[in-house]
């Protein structure tokens, strides 16, 4: 597998006739693309397709993110069709040597030990390489855009087509490299890929949109996204919330103002929620048994709740009535030794909370509503501390987007929380991101400046100053004495950075005379001076690895670094510093 190449940034960014963009979300996941003719005359003219959920579902214009893998490890199927498909396995009791993946996204946001080589778990424990997973999803969400749009649209051409890939904002330069790689995987051309950062993505496409289609929007232009607005971007997707706060230029770029930040609060975590209740009143063990014994049963619960939790409002009063599957009973039984409708009547802390009619368990509705309680609390807590940052100071707006932001709940918590302030839902709020993605692909330089998360710096030697350095540092280097893992630093955390803009180079020398490559080792620190590299908050990022075969003189193997920020991903130049020669350099941040 080819190690992970960043190019670097082109000084000019070709015009994009064609753009594709594949929004590969936690709980759902789609595409778009558009024209440059069309982008051109209508920036909202994008693209969509149309997938067809099965068991009864209705259309739905993004997937579910599932794959399924047959027992020999090749790719079966995605979306809808992987659910079905597996649950139809599951029902004849022929799922267990299948590999069935759902809502890994999440993977690349909590490993931080991420390489090439980590690998997945399944439903049922079975491992996979991680980046097989990832490449055959996207794979798939590829060639379906290309066959089923290009079979009712002439003139789509992969070969001018431009790709764009959503990240979250909160993800790491390791985890930004692993999607990039796993596209290139998946058969698309590095130079054709751009990341588009999600809550950036969402703002494009939002400050296209006609006044009647954002609620909370008034007047004859969104006034929100008006020259010298700031605004805070609440991006609720399915597994990480992601905050950025911008302000819109007179030029109509964006400039980030905070760094962006957030966590793993999303949807998903109602489902959790949901289950956690299940498994309080039924016990773990009759629930983990069956979930393995009856996995068709327990994928179909999960379903009715996806289905059921979009329609739950702040002002409901009824009880939620949920269908239980028999065989939860049968397995409550056989565990417990006693009915689980007799059960929870005992129960005095549940009987006014949770009721039975025939085969529905009938939930309280302050009950459903707690589900979404910490949730919430989390994320009020966290908008809270953003807006209360010096630079941030008269954000009037919040702008409301993903597929966790169409939730009633989570929107009536923002709300009453921030009543002094403007919140902006946009009607097709879990399609932003999506349809942004392919505006930023035909403008990329619409975000003008972002706000640098980390330190950046790269280790180094440096001369040993006795007295200065620790002499657990000191190393003899062809008879010099030196002090390694000194931090060099390059940029600073919370330091505004213009897109392509790149600092002062940097000039390194190899440490050994017999050196042909240089493995420069790059690191981030939540610090802003850190003085060495295995200081508190200092994490290894990866490597540039610097080409200096061609170089036959030691004395001319003296060059510089420089690495360009404020793009999604970092990009690096390296040359000779006596001659100006370019060298081959790029990042490599997968073990």
């Amino acid at each position: 597998m080819s190690q992970s190449r960043i190019p670097v940034l082109a000084a000019v960014v070709r015009e994009r006739l064609q753009v594709a963009a594949i929004d590969f979300g936690t709980t759902y996941s789609g595409y778009a693309f558009s024209f440059r003719s069309d982008f051109l005359d209508d920036p909202l003219k994008v693209n969509t397709n149309q997938w067809q959920a099965g068991g009864g579902r209705a259309t739905s214009l993004k997937t579910s993110s599932c794959i399924l893998f047959n027992p020999r490890g090749e790719f079966d199927s995605f979306g809808f069709e992987a659910e079905d498909r597996y649950a139809e396995l599951a029902l004849e009791d022929d799922h267990k040597d299948w590999f069935y993946f759902k809502r890994f996204k999440m993977l690349l946001y909590e490993n931080k030990d991420l390489s090439r080589h980590t690998e997945l778990t399944d439903d049922k424990g079975k491992r996979m390489p991680a980046m097989k997973v990832f490449a055959e999803g996207i794979r798939y969400l590829k060639e379906h855009l290309l066959t089923a749009c290009g079979e009712r649209t002439h003139g789509l051409d992969e070969r001018e087509m431009h790709w764009v890939l959503t990240v979250p904002a909160i993800w790491d330069d390791s985890a930004k490299a692993f999607m990039r790689e796993a596209a290139t995987n998946a058969g698309i051309a590095t130079d054709q890929l751009s990341l588009a950062l999600e809550p950036e993505a969402a703002s494009l496409f939002c400050k296209y949109l006609p006044v009647e289609k954002i609620e909370g929007a008034t007047g004859k232009g969104i006034s929100a996204f008006a020259p010298g607005r700031k605004y805070l971007v609440l991006d609720a997707g399915g597994g990480t919330i992601d905050i950025t706060v911008h302000e819109t230029q007179r030029d109509h770029t964006v400039r980030e103002l905070y760094k962006a930040n957030g966590g793993p609060w999303g949807g998903t975590r109602i489902d959790e929620a949901f289950i956690t209740f299940l498994t309080d009143i039924t016990g773990t063990e009759v629930m983990e048994k069956f979930k393995s014994d009856h996995r068709d049963d327990y994928l179909d619960l999960l379903r009715d709740f996806e289905v059921k939790k979009t329609g739950f409002v702040p002002d409901m009063d009824q009880k939620v009535t949920f269908k239980m599957p028999i065989s939860i009973h049968e397995t409550f039984s056989s565990v417990r030794g006693e009915d689980f409708r007799r059960s929870l009547i005992m129960k005095h802390d549940l009987k006014d909370q949770v009721t039975f009619a025939g085969d529905k368990l009938r939930i309280q509705a302050a009950q459903v509503k707690n589900f979404f309680t910490e949730t919430c609390d989390t994320i009020i807590g966290h908008l809270r501390n953003v807006l209360g940052q010096p630079t941030v100071r008269g954000t009037d707006t919040i702008l409301m987007v993903g597929g966790f932001s169409e939730s009633p709940m989570l929107q009536r918590a923002v709300k009453e929380a921030f009543s002094e302030m403007k919140i902006i839902i946009p009607a097709e709020a879990g399609l932003a991101v999506l349809k942004g993605a392919v505006i930023f692909g035909h403008n990329p330089t619409a975000i003008a400046s972002r706000v640098s998360r980390f330190t950046y710096g790269i280790s180094v030697n440096k001369t040993f100053i006795p007295g200065v350095h620790p002499e657990s540092k000191k190393v003899i280097n062809d008879g010099r004495a030196d002090c390694q893992d000194c931090f060099d630093k390059h940029v600073q955390i919370d330091q505004e950075v213009e897109v392509g803009q790149s600092f002062d180079e940097k000039g390194y020398i190899p440490s050994r005379r017999n050196q042909r490559t240089v493995a420069v080792r790059v690191f981030t620190s939540t610090e802003r001076n850190p003085k060495y590299v295995d200081d508190p908050g200092c994490t290894e990022l990866g490597n540039i690895n610097v080409d200096m075969s061609n170089i036959d003189s030691y004395e001319e193997r003296n060059f510089v670094v420089k690495m360009i920020y404020g793009d999604t991903e970092l990009h690096v130049e390296a040359k000779v510093l006596k001659t100006g020669e370019v060298l081959n350099a790029s990042f490599d941040f997968l073990a």
